[in-house]
């Protein structure tokens, strides 16, 4: 499932491309059709993410439905593109045209989990359940610190449970909780504070670089086997699917379990209780 650095990503790709203008809005596969209609020629005033949700603003009249949300789940992509936008194939739930007259634009959306249109009361409902976004500039950081300590749960299920921070997946959870050196099962309310706000910033860091480049990048230069040039893929990260081979700090063999049907990765070394 794409994580939320994406999700920004396409935020900031959607505003650029169609920010400021009507836009056209087709369903080839029938299962948006309504709400494609109901789009089509309304104009492009933003669009948002709140951890894996897109929000995008369209200019409509107040009380009427003037977000589309859209939820990618595990099978969901955007492909945008410029100039004339290829012929409808396969499961296409939204096309959207539009951009400056001189440079138009499009963009696919494909089997999402969610993609609905939502009234202001609609969308305060949806951030009402979501914790605070790291790469949002309204996050508030203590609110995320409150959830945690009053919880019995562990750190790695926190960090993964989207109505206590928003945007983390299991990339980012697994590599974050190894740069602070915390083992994943310490229970939320064991967490210092200066223990989170560190943890809090430094995913915040990692998620904006995640936006800039298109991927996920944990490591620091010192600790790649190419230090030079772009991180590889086999550089890229601390201890997320690197199971079985030595951490790249203390050489101990990095672990793997389940936890909440998902595998989360630490050095049992590094990150001891």
């Amino acid at each position: 499932m794409p994580e939320g650095h994406t999700v920004h990503r396409h935020a900031r790709q959607l505003t650029a491309a169609f920010g400021g203008h009507p836009v056209r809005a087709d369903s080839p596969q029938g299962r948006f059709a309504a709400g494609a209609a109901a789009l089509d020629g309304l104009v492009v005033v933003r669009a948002e993410a709140w951890g894996k949700h897109l929000l995008v603003r369209v200019d409509a009249p107040p009380g009427a439905d003037r977000w589309l949300h859209v939820h990618l789940g595990l099978y969901g992509k955007w492909l945008l593109g410029d100039g004339e936008p290829p012929a409808p194939r396969g499961a296409l739930r939204l096309r959207l045209l539009g951009g400056p007259p001189e440079e138009p634009r499009w963009a696919e959306l494909r089997g999402p989990t969610a993609c609905e249109l939502l009234d202001d009361t609609g969308r305060a409902a949806l951030v009402a359940r979501l914790g605070p976004d790291p790469l949002r500039a309204d996050a508030d950081a203590a609110a995320g610190l409150t959830r945690v300590r009053r919880s019995r749960q562990s750190v790695a299920a926190l960090l993964m449970d989207q109505a206590v921070v928003a945007g983390v997946g299991n990339v980012y959870r697994a590599e974050v909780l190894f740069r602070a050196r915390l083992h994943p099962e310490v229970p939320g309310r064991e967490v210092q504070e200066e223990t989170w706000t560190a943890l809090w910033q430094d995913l915040g860091r990692l998620m904006r670089a995640g936006v800039r480049a298109g991927r996920i990048v944990t490591t620091e230069r010192e600790h790649r086997e190419r230090r030079t040039g772009p991180a590889r893929r086999s550089d890229a990260h601390y201890v997320y699917r690197r199971h079985g081979l030595p951490c790249r700090l203390c050489g101990t063999t990095v672990q793997v379990r389940e936890l909440l049907g998902r595998r989360l990765y630490w050095c049992p070394s590094c990150q001891s209780r």
